[in-house]
């Protein structure tokens, strides 16, 4: 397997400094800790990361998709810990109707978008599931049960990832615009952004309760990538392949549920909702740095515009339904 980066493609190897010198990674751990001071904006971290992509290239390339993959995980986690369970509950119900027919319309109409543009059909269908469900998570739990290739995986990923970046700063912008309040902008950003970090991400800028209202929504739904993947078996007649459960969010309901009930928690939980609300934007750091030129121009306009047509469509619908039927 060839050494890759959060996009899934091999790193750019054309750098001002050669890669793995003592300079990169000094430059790149000193990067990676300014990002990690509360003070740093979840958007500021994705430009400084990209930043590092393109100028001096990741050091650690081979470690930053599984790197990515916990520090998010454990960052979604202690975020429960700063929610309420009752009003997550509520906000998951407000929360589903949207989320059954975004994913059925969105894997739809991805599936004829790819046909449409003759994008081979597993790299198009790979783009829809992470659109329709949780970006890179839900390309990374499909890939082993339709198995395709390492590059149609490397196109899906880079497309997702290059929309999850710009709706990082596009969204929030027009939240604020449309004085969208905070559970309809948390619900839109659930339905209409890719990746949790970028989710996150974008609602902490809105307001905490957007926050709130974002990770619970979007963490139920990313349990369709279960039935999701089981179909995406069935439909290519694989047969085989192991569906990767979000055992996580079992841990983050846990941590609800210990903020709610438990008095004890209320003395520390403010430390630990800090620590996660800093590490997602370590994360998104991560992610931008594994953005690099040859990820970028790797993925070609035909993805990129099947990606760019469904995002409009998910992200429209999805704001009109909600200042329409959103709380």
């Amino acid at each position: 397997m060839k050494e890759t980066t959060q996009a899934g493609i091999a790193p750019h190897k054309e750098t001002l400094l050669a890669p793995g010198t003592t300079v990169q990674k000094f430059i790149f751990l000193t990067t990676a800790l300014v990002c990690f001071n509360s003070l740093v904006s979840p958007p500021v971290a994705l430009l400084l990361g990209i930043g590092i992509a393109q100028i001096i290239g990741h050091p650690y390339a081979q470690y930053n998709h599984k790197a990515t993959h916990i520090l998010l995980q454990a960052s979604v986690v202690g975020l429960g810990f700063g929610m309420n369970a009752t009003a997550a509950l509520h906000a998951g119900k407000e929360g589903f109707l949207f989320t059954v027919v975004s994913i059925t319309g969105t894997m739809l109409l991805g599936v004829a978008a790819g046909r449409f543009l003759k994008i081979e059909k597993k790299t198009a269908y790979l783009i829809a599931a992470g659109t329709a469900i949780c970006g890179g998570s839900a390309i990374a739990a499909i890939t082993p049960v339709i198995q395709p290739k390492e590059k149609q995986v490397s196109v899906a990923l880079g497309t997702v990832f290059i929309l999850n970046a710009l709706a990082l700063f596009i969204f929030p912008a027009i939240g604020h615009v449309l004085q969208l309040s905070p559970t309809q902008f948390g619900l839109w950003c659930a339905i209409a952004i890719h990746d949790t970090s970028s989710v996150t991400g974008a609602a902490a800028r809105f307001s905490q309760q957007a926050l709130e209202v974002a990770t619970t929504v979007k963490l139920a739904r990313a349990l369709w990538i279960i039935p999701v993947a089981l179909v995406s078996g069935y439909l290519f007649k694989t047969g085989s392949g192991k569906v990767k459960i979000p055992w996580f969010i079992g841990l983050f309901v846990i941590a609800m549920l210990f903020n709610t009930y438990v008095p004890g928690v209320t003395s520390f939980n403010h430390y630990i909702t800090v620590i996660a609300k800093a590490g997602l934007t370590l994360t998104l750091f991560l992610i931008g740095s594994g953005l690099s030129r040859s990820a970028l121009l790797s993925v070609g306009w035909k993805p990129l515009l099947q990606g760019v047509v469904l995002w409009i469509a998910i992200a429209g619908t999805a704001l009109w339904a909600v200042m329409r039927f959103g709380g």
